[in-house]
């Protein structure tokens, strides 16, 4: 039989990159989904829609109707669809059984099992519309629909919901203290009850920047973009957040926690950032918008999930796939898009199948400045005079996004030398490396910088780990980049196969 030789790493390691890049580009990753809205007078045809999607790890489509085009041309693609009735159908659904058959008959059953329908949602954020007769209206109206869907056996198959904005909550600072507003909880209750009986989602539109909108400070806006900060302690769960999106999601957490009803799981809806504004529009920035969305998409994919939900992400929809030019209002309203008209990306967060495994090393010897086209080349490193403190909220920052930080915990492959340097140096590195190596996985509050200079040749304060033998290791290192992928359940055999390495 033959055995692996200590002069083989790099043919191991590719073998392992292989398997990496097979389940990154052949499969889309369920968590991560997008809106479609169509607003717009210059959108692309439904079947160049599909197209786009299915080069992407992009895994759920949520459309705000139930557009027939684009529900067929999403047939037999695997993408879960989500379609949704408008507000202005709510009346005739809650009012007529009929109406709910006739419109599952029509929007469901016309294109199931071919297009993969996976939720309905029965309007969006009517609760907080202020129409207290639509309100009254959305319960029967789902009620109608899962009866339904169980009149033709789909009631387990699709699931009923509507979708709130962060509005429903009273109260969502500190995240333990969320709470739902008093305005709404007869409807909320019922709503929920309903929801925990059918197995079906809470749907709720976080969107950190409108907390930045109305707090714009600079640090804000790194609690926002997912970018080392210091951090806000909740005393209530004695948990120190580290960025805006898993505070908001926390407080619905806890709002729903303090109801009873723990079992009913969320779903992000609606999240984005604008990448223009007018010019009293703050935050607003194609470097913002790829900050935000480019470190939710690392984040979700390490799994990490959020301090009140660890250990998963939860299904989360970017908004938008595209620019809805006719939307009303400022600027931003019709700037959240990811791709174009023209199908090109308005900025890249790594969604594209064919760059998912980008700046992984090759069975050949690396050296510095040979890396993918269009990717930043070298290292991620602290800037010079850097402080410790601020090492140490990068070092807390960079551990707090999933990447595997035990190496340098206490008796850890990298533990020496237990400097905070030393330390920081290996995080901020291992989660450039490991989240596309994107320049603004790189900033660290402007305190870092990449280098074509490799770490382990150099000398003096900084020495980012690698010196040390398993850390040097390209097969140790390998496990670590699969592990911050949120190949979890590779870690333990690869970390132990190449300890010999």
């Amino acid at each position: 039989m033959a055995k692996l030789s200590r002069a083989s790493p790099f043919l191991a390691l590719s073998l392992l990159f292989h398997i990496q890049a097979f389940f990154l580009t052949a499969y889309s990753q369920s968590y991560i989904g997008v809106n479609y809205g169509q607003v717009a007078d210059n959108l692309p045809p439904p079947s160049e829609t599909a197209k786009l999607l299915q080069s992407t790890s992009i895994g759920k489509v949520r459309l705000y109707g139930a557009d027939p085009g684009m529900i067929k041309a999403l047939a037999n693609t695997g993408i879960a669809i989500v379609i949704g009735t408008s507000n202005g159908e709510i009346p005739s659904l809650a009012a007529d059984p009929a109406v709910a058959k006739q419109w599952i008959a029509t929007n469901v059953l016309a294109f199931y099992p071919a297009s993969t329908i996976s939720v309905i949602t029965v309007g969006n954020e009517v609760l907080t519309s202020g129409d207290q007769s639509l309100i009254s209206q959305i319960f029967p109206a789902m009620q109608n629909l899962q009866d339904a869907l169980a009149s033709v056996s789909l009631a387990g198959k699709i699931k009923i919901s509507t979708v709130h904005s962060m509005a429903v909550l009273r109260q969502s600072e500190p995240p333990s203290s969320g709470s739902f507003h008093p305005t709404y909880l007869d409807d909320l209750k019922k709503m929920l009850g309903f929801l925990k009986d059918t197995g079906s989602p809470f749907a709720i539109n976080p969107y950190p920047f409108f907390a930045y909108r109305s707090d714009p400070r600079p640090e804000t806006l790194a609690f926002c973009l997912f970018q080392p900060n210091a951090g806000r302690f909740d005393s209530g769960t004695k948990i120190t957040y580290e960025n805006m999106f898993d505070a908001q999601v926390d407080a619905v957490r806890s709002a729903l926690n303090a109801l009873g009803f723990q079992d009913v799981e969320i779903v992000v809806a609606e999240t984005g950032w604008p990448y223009k504004g007018d010019s009293n529009e703050v935050g607003t920035s194609i470097e913002n918008a790829k900050a935000f969305n480019g470190n939710l998409i690392a984040r979700l994919r390490s799994m990490v999930g959020t301090p009140l939900m660890p250990g998963k992400s939860i299904d989360t929809y970017l908004f938008a796939l595209y620019d809805e030019d006719l939307k009303p209002g400022p600027t931003s309203e019709r700037s959240f898009g990811l791709f174009k008209p023209d199908l090109t990306m308005t900025y890249d967060v790594g969604l594209a199948k064919s760059n998912q495994g980008a700046g992984a090393p090759t069975n050949s010897a690396p050296t510095a400045g040979k890396q993918p086209s269009g990717k930043p080349t070298g290292w991620c490193m602290p800037k010079p005079g850097v402080s410790d403190a601020e090492l140490q909220t990068n070092l807390d920052y960079a551990c707090s996004q999933g990447i595997d930080c035990s190496p340098i915990q206490p008796g850890g492959a990298c533990y020496e030398p237990n400097t905070v340097a030393s330390h920081a140096s290996y995080a901020m590195n291992l989660l450039y490396q490991t989240s596309g190596r994107n320049p603004w996985n790189c900033d660290f509050s402007a305190s870092a910088s990449l280098t074509s200079s490799n770490p382990r040749a150099r000398s003096g304060a900084i020495n980012i780990h690698l010196m040390h033998a398993r850390c040097q290791s390209w097969g140790y290192r390998a496990g670590l980049i699969l592990c911050g992928f949120g190949f979890n359940f590779f870690t333990v055999c690869i970390n132990a196969f190449f300890f010999f390495l």
